[in-house]
This record gives structure tokens, C-alpha cells and sequence, in this order.
């Protein structure tokens, strides 16, 4: 069986996509362990991966597509245009040409083909041009005959009538459609012209809880020991809301409620609860919405304040390895959503500071809908006193989140035996070996 990975990545610098990544493929190892599985993304050239995984290696390779019109046989444009041509043609005579080109071929060959969108990127919130591109890619699976999954993912919001439309026309054709949160589907049903849910369309929580952690060769940690005694609370900054957003502008409208809030809760942890606090980026790299950036620049100016009780995480790690450093942690406070997934569904107490509605509908799914602050509605003291209340119960949100996460794996485990018996029914009948 082939599997074709839409819309995810084991080399970006945000390693919540990583995280859905991996999880993807862990989902797949269990329910088709014998699966060739591919990527197909944006690349410059085609690129293999060996993944760490169970104990083995699972060997992953990219077909790589193009924005740039100079390389038209994997410029997504292109090959959208010319699926659509091909559509006036007998089925035989398309059949023969999508053998020419390599994209083509691959989606045709394909026996499932899933996509994931980065997690949140089927929206406009981001830009048009980000939903263009994960649009694209689906479209043009669509085009070519094959059936489309939409996996677990934020799905909207949708602003523009451009942007509905190209939702309404992708949700309509795909053949399940999952939301790993609950208001998602309502913003699903609102696009599709409301009334009741489509049968296709359902809910599966976040599949980057099926990530496991993987121990680092080299761990570079700086300022705080993992072996010490004393409580050690992770906290993840953000590059992104440090700097107020993409074009700088405090788009999230609380950039400068941001800041202040990042040195209070250092200075809180430490000062009032005696705790450690260890910076932990969650997208690496030297860009501007690096967390990387952001901890590095707190960790500078605070370190002669803090000796020995503020740390940071230096170097580069996948994803798999920053969930392992997480899991060191006795308690963890994130902006980044899936850096909150790698502690919760390990049964570590973290409270999400949330920028976008996401956060409260995936968190919701493990039980830990109120572990959420918005700085949009609370202000600083507000945040540091909702804080400090779940810090002082975490030994009971620790036994809740034991309990929810179990259950939480058997749903995912679900999702892609029902994909995988769908494909290989089909395969089966193409073949003529079915019962």
C-alpha cells in the first residue's frame, strides 16, 4: 500500500509540524506497518527521510513540487492547469499521460492520499497565500480522481468569499474530513451553507499526541541540571508574539502584555515557588518568529539575576528529542500548541497561552480546556493567579491527564485502520483477488 502525506513536514523550524508528522506516520506503522509512505510538499528538490521510530528506522522520501514557473513539470500551477485539461479526455488516454510526468503518476499510483495543512493553515487567518498554498496540492489530487483525507486539523476560519468558496469546494469532494477540535466542525458546517453536519465530516483529536519522545545524543542545556530535585517548570516562548506578529504590527493585539508577562512569570516561579525555569523553544532557527530568538534573549539579560535557577535549551533537535526535554519538567507553560501537546500527553501539567481558538478546542479533547489563558481577555495578574492555582493542583491534574490520555491514543488509533480498509478494499477489487 502507498500512502501520499499532504501538507507535512520532519524538517521545518516550527516543530509542531514535525510533531503531526511523526504522528501521522506512527498512525500509519500501526495500522499498515508494511505502507510505503511519501511526502508530498513544496521542496526544492526531492528529499529522502529516516525516521526514528519503534525502536527501527522508517525510510520516507519527498516528491517534491515547485512555485516557480521555470520547473513546469512540478509547478503546482501548472499541473493543476493541466489536470483540468486532462479531464475532456477518455479516462484511458488520461490514464497513459499521467504516466509522464512524475507528480502525476505518483498521485495516480497513490492508494491513499491524506492531507494535514501544517495543522492550521487551511485558513485565510495566516494570508491568502498560505491557503493557496495547501489548496493547490488538494486540488489537484482531486483533479486527478483520487480519493482526498482530510486529517485531523483546524479547519477555518475562512474570512474571505474567495477562501470559502475554495474550503466549500475541497470539503464537498474530499472523502472524510476530520477537525481535531469541536468549533472547527461548526466552521466546517457554517462554509458547507450550515443545517446538519455532513456524514463525512467528523472529529478525531490531535495526532500529534501519538508522537513519542526520543532521548537526544547531545543534549545542550544551559544554566539548570535536569537531575536536580527541585521543581523544574518549562516555559515556552514565543518569537512570534514576542515580536508582535508576522509583519510586526501586534496583530495578536497584546505584544507589549507579552513581554511583560514573560519576565513576571520567570521572576514569579522562581521568586514565589522557589522553582526552576528552563526556556524551551518550540520553532527553531535565526528568523524573526524564532523561539529560539526570543529565550536566548531572555536567558542573556536574566541569567546574572537567576543563577542557577534559569536555564535554556540551546542547539537544534527533532521533534521527537525537544518532547523528550519537555517531559523532563514538572510543569510547563507554552505558546506554542503542540509544545503544551508534548508535556500534556505526557501527563505534565501546562498551561496554553493562546492566541487563537484552537488551542481551547484541542486542549479540550484531553480534558485540559481550562489549562488555557488568553491574554486577549486576562491581563497579566489575572494569567500569573490562574497560574499559580494550577501549579499549586498539579498533582490532580497529573492523575486526570493519566487517565484522558489513554483514551485519548485508542481514538487516534482508530482513524487509519477505517483509511487504510477503505484503500485496500479498493486495491483488492483492482486486482481481482477481493472475497
Amino acid at each position: 500500500m502507498t500512502i501520499t502525506i499532504l501538507g507535512a513536514a520532519f524538517n521545518n523550524e516550527n516543530l509542531g509540524v514535525g510533531a503531526l508528522a511523526v504522528g501521522i506516520v506512527t498512525c500509519i506503522e500501526e495500522a499498515a506497518p508494511d505502507a510505503e509512505i511519501t511526502l508530498l510538499d513544496f521542496a526544492q528538490e526531492p528529499e529522502v527521510f529516516h525516521l526514528k521510530l519503534n525502536g527501527g528506522t522508517k525510510t520516507i522520501r519527498t516528491v517534491n513540487l515547485r512555485m516557480k514557473p521555470s520547473s513546469p513539470a512540478n509547478n503546482i500551477v501548472f499541473l493543476v492547469a493541466l489536470a483540468l485539461l486532462m479531464r475532456l479526455l477518455p479516462r484511458r488516454v488520461r490514464e497513459s499521460l499521467y504516466a509522464k510526468n512524475r507528480v502525476l503518476d505518483h498521485i495516480h499510483n497513490s492508494d491513499v492520499i491524506v492531507s494535514i495543512a501544517g495543522g492550521d493553515s487551511f485558513s485565510d487567518i495566516y494570508g491568502m497565500r498560505r491557503l493557496v498554498d495547501v489548496s493547490l496540492p488538494q486540488m489537484l489530487v482531486l483533479l486527478v480522481g483520487k480519493e482526498l483525507v482530510l486529517l485531523p486539523q483546524t479547519l477555518g476560519p475562512f474570512k474571505s468569499g474567495i477562501a470559502k468558496m475554495a474550503a466549500r469546494t475541497i470539503m464537498t469532494r474530499a472523502k472524510l474530513v476530520f477537525s481535531r477540535d469541536k468549533a472547527s466542525l461548526q466552521e466546517a458546517k457554517a462554509v458547507m451553507g450550515g443545517g446538519a453536519l455532513p456524514a463525512h465530516m467528523r472529529f478525531c483529536p490531535d495526532l500529534g499526541i501519538m508522537m513519542q519522545p526520543q532521548r537526544p545524543e547531545h543534549l545542550n542545556i544551559e544554566g539548570v541540571s535536569l537531575g536536580d530535585r527541585t521543581p523544574l517548570v518549562g516555559l515556552n516562548i514565543s518569537g512570534l508574539l514576542y515580536i508582535g506578529g508576522y509583519k510586526r504590527d501586534d496583530a495578536f493585539g497584546f505584544q507589549d502584555k507579552y513581554i511583560k508577562f514573560s519576565y513576571q512569570v520567570i521572576d514569579w516561579f522562581i521568586q514565589e515557588k522557589n522553582a526552576r525555569v528552563l526556556l524551551v523553544p518550540h520553532c527553531l532557527g535565526t528568523g524573526d518568529e524564532s523561539d529560539s530568538v526570543a529565550c536566548e534573549r531572555l536567558y542573556e539579560e536574566l541569567k546574572a539575576k537567576y543563577p542557577g535557577m534559569l536555564g535554556v535549551v540551546r542547539g537544534r533537535y527533532a521533534t521527537a528529542e525537544m518532547k523528550y526535554i519537555i517531559g523532563q519538567c514538572d510543569f510547563f507553560v507554552g505558546s506554542r500548541m503542540h509544545a503544551c501537546i508534548a508535556a500534556l500527553s505526557q501527563g505534565i501539567p501546562a498551561i496554553a497561552v493562546a492566541y487563537s481558538r484552537k488551542f481551547i478546542g484541542v486542549l479540550d479533547t484531553l480534558g485540559a480546556g481550562e489549562l488555557v489563558v488568553d491574554p486577549q481577555k486576562l491581563s497579566v495578574d489575572e494569567m500569573l493567579r490562574v497560574i499559580g492555582e494550577k501549579y499549586d493542583n498539579r498533582g490532580k491534574i497529573e492523575t486526570l491527564l493519566a487517565s484522558n490520555v489513554v483514551d485519548v491514543r485508542k481514538t487516534i488509533l482508530n482513524l487509519f485502520p477505517e483509511i487504510c480498509s477503505r484503500a485496500k478494499d479498493r486495491v483488492l477489487k483492482l486486482t481481482g483477488t477481493a472475497a
